[in-house]
């Protein structure tokens, strides 16, 4: 039998809940007894499903990366991607980097970047079925019946094969030509799971009759059956212009209160006033903006350092359609009461003398009304006091700045496609701010 496909017999082993283990055997017979949780320890991946076989961790898949130095990944770092499929890109860097000092040379685990993870992840849950990193099977026939049927995920037990190819073939029935499909095949169509349209999908199997929605408006409206509307006079004609204008609000007694109560509010957020903070008001436009990092004290920041209210335009399409517009202030003097209650975050060090203004000065109790953030620099570690404030402190990373990659002399467009987890830092950093507002339901649809 020839060699099976690594992804494929992973990709097949998840879709029927029977995803492999890590062992330290390389004979099916003693994978069980040398079972372990530690790719450290783990040379094979033991597979039970189509049948009971060993693949080393070190074999080449067909995945490739756009690193260079490493085209083909191995078996390992997909086995060690997949397992951590639900953690944030901060973390899973962080912990290959943790694998990485533990495995010995040769046997490093290989760093996706985060649109190779996703697509990875995708194309094994058989969400996708292409993939542009991955290679196309060569020789696909030959791959031997346990692949073949690794497909038959539905249908049940195995089906026996029909003599011939049997794709194609035809046979005469009362002189007319009838087509016969193979066994295998068939059982491979009775597994496909039926896809609909736009149609069904969002209109159902059956109309349905939403004429009572009507009658609800009416009742929030204020359009009941007798009553004219605003706009129209008696006898069903439209109402001029400027009869319009003259008329009062007669369901309204607050109009002003309704129409300021219908302005949206920009949401605050509130940097760190240190000097040692990453983030300052020098550089936090370029960072959340654009996706870019850059020190705060950099020469090309000089002419941003003198502003003391910056606005970032950012959609949040959870929230809504419309752009919402943030207002980035490093200290809130000039606040107004009503202000706190649109701080959706606050860029924090670990410094407490930073919340002497704040209306809540305990971070406990802060944190506990607001997102709090911390960023600090990749491979330092995170302090004590932002550790002891709870999950709603999220901390995230930015890769050491190096002046000779990244510094001025060097083109901005080279210098983004250095630091491109930049990029996937500040969307992690978006995703909690937009969760952290859904979760408050004042800036829902």
């Amino acid at each position: 039998m020839a060699t099976l496909d690594a992804l494929q017999l992973l990709r097949s082993s998840i879709a029927v809940s029977k995803p492999p283990v890590l062992t330290k055997a390389s004979d099916p017979a003693n994978a069980e007894a040398n079972q372990t949780d530690s790719l450290v320890e783990a040379t094979h991946l033991y597979f039970t499903h189509p049948a009971p076989q060993c693949l080393s961790l070190d074999t080449k898949t067909r995945f490739t990366s756009q690193n260079p130095d490493t085209a083909q990944v191995d078996l390992r770092s997909i086995f060690f991607a997949w397992q951590q499929k639900d953690v944030p890109v901060p973390e899973y860097i962080a912990r290959a980097a943790e694998l990485d000092k533990e495995l010995p040379e040769g046997h490093k685990v290989r760093n996706l970047i985060f649109v190779e993870r996703l697509d990875l992840i995708t194309w094994l849950e058989g969400a996708s079925e292409e993939s542009e990193y991955i290679k196309p099977i060569e020789g696909a026939p030959a791959l031997g019946d346990a692949v073949n049927r690794a497909a038959d995920v539905a249908g049940g037990a195995a089906v026996p094969t029909a003599s011939g190819s049997g794709v194609g073939v035809t046979q005469s029935a009362g002189g007319r030509p009838v087509k016969v499909i193979d066994a295998r095949l068939q059982a491979i169509y009775n597994g496909e799971r039926r896809m609909g349209d736009h149609n069904t999908v969002l209109r159902g199997i059956k109309p349905t009759d939403f004429s009572h929605v009507r009658k609800h408006a009416e009742t929030f409206l204020g359009r009941r059956k007798g009553v004219p509307s605003s706009s129209t006079r008696p006898g069903g004609l439209p109402a001029k212009p400027a009869q319009l204008a003259a008329r009062p609000a007669a369901n309204s007694s607050k109009p002003l209160a309704s129409a300021v109560s219908s302005k949206r509010s920009d949401p605050i957020i509130l940097l760190s006033p240190s000097a040692s903070s990453l983030l300052r008001m020098s550089n936090i436009k370029t960072f959340l903006d654009t996706g870019l990092y850059v020190p705060p004290d950099h020469p090309t920041l000089s002419t941003q350092t003198t502003a003391n209210l910056l606005h970032i335009t950012r959609t949040m399409h959870s929230l809504s359609e419309k752009p919402y517009r943030f207002i980035l202030v490093d200290s809130p003097e000039h606040f107004k009461p009503d202000y706190w209650s649109r701080v959706v975050a606050v860029f924090t060090t670990g410094q407490i003398w930073q919340f002497r203004g704040y209306k809540w000065r305990e971070p406990q109790e802060l944190f506990g009304h607001v997102l709090g953030i911390y960023v600090g620099e990749k491979g330092l570690p995170i302090p004590a006091e932002v550790k002891g404030w709870g999950s709603s402190v999220k901390t995230f990373a930015v890769e050491r700045w190096d002046e000779r990659a990244h510094g001025a002399n060097v083109e901005q467009e080279t210098r983004m496609s250095r630091r491109w987890r930049d990029r996937e830092t500040v969307e992690e950093v978006w995703r909690s701010i937009e969760g952290y507002m859904r979760g408050r339901g004042e800036w829902k649809r």
